[in-house]
Order: C-alpha cells, then structure tokens, then sequence
C-alpha cells in the first residue's frame, strides 16, 4: 500500500511538471489565446520533491522534463514511469502492469509544498527538495 501511495504521489508530481503543448495553427492571435491555458494546467514542474505519507513514512519523487518520474521509498526502491496532467490532475503510470494513480494537487504554499490528494482519499505532503 505504501508503495502505490508513494508511486501515486511521485506521478503525480511527474505529471504536475509536464507542460502542456501550445498549438501554433495561426500565427497572431491563437497563439495569445493559447498561452493561459497551458499555465494554468502546467502540473508539477520537473524536480525532485520529497514526499511524506499519512503515516509519516518519507520518499522522493523525481519528475522529468521528459515526461518520465522516479519514484524512491524509505529503502531506496524505485519505480519509474511516465508522468502527465489529465483533468487537472498529476496521473504517475508505473512501468510494469501496477496500475497508474492520479492526484488533485493543491496550490503550492511559499515554500513551494503542497498537498496531493488521490481519488482515494489519501492524502501527500509534497515539498520541493533542498539541493
């Protein structure tokens, strides 16, 4: 169980990195119009966040630009995936046939955390790592 809420919440930062692709039909207008709405469904930026669980537990998510994640337990096991933001939310799909978890992320606070929530009610302190 650790290891799918740990997977969920590291897609889900996976998928908060991914920028939404802007279409560039015409070249004035669409263009300006386009612009909003990939910020605002941008996801969690490429990065690695430490993630603390309900129970405490800690682990590390690691998003790419390229779309992937890394997701890394307490125990130093990983799991990797592809990262990518649907409906709003962060969707982490794990490598292998263990089935993919998508987060509602909240808005981050001035230090950059935030909270994650599955649609199962589990609930992820997210915060970017210190380098």
């Amino acid at each position: 169980m650790k290891k799918i809420v740990l997977l969920a919440a590291l897609s889900m930062l996976a998928a908060c990195s991914q920028k939404t692709e802007e279409k560039k039909e015409t070249p004035a207008e669409p263009v300006a119009e386009a612009a909003p709405a990939p910020a605002a469904d941008s996801g969690t930026a490429p990065g690695t966040y430490d993630v603390k669980m309900a129970d405490g537990t800690m682990g590390t998510t690691t998003i790419n630009a390229d779309g992937t994640y890394v997701d890394t337990d307490a125990k130093g096991k990983q799991v990797k995936g592809l990262f990518a933001t649907h409906d709003g939310k962060d969707c982490f799909d794990p490598e292998g046939d263990e089935m993919g978890m998508c987060w509602a992320v909240s808005k981050p606070a001035a230090d950059g955390s935030f909270t994650a929530t599955a649609d199962d009610g589990t609930v992820v302190t997210v915060t970017p790592k210190k380098q």
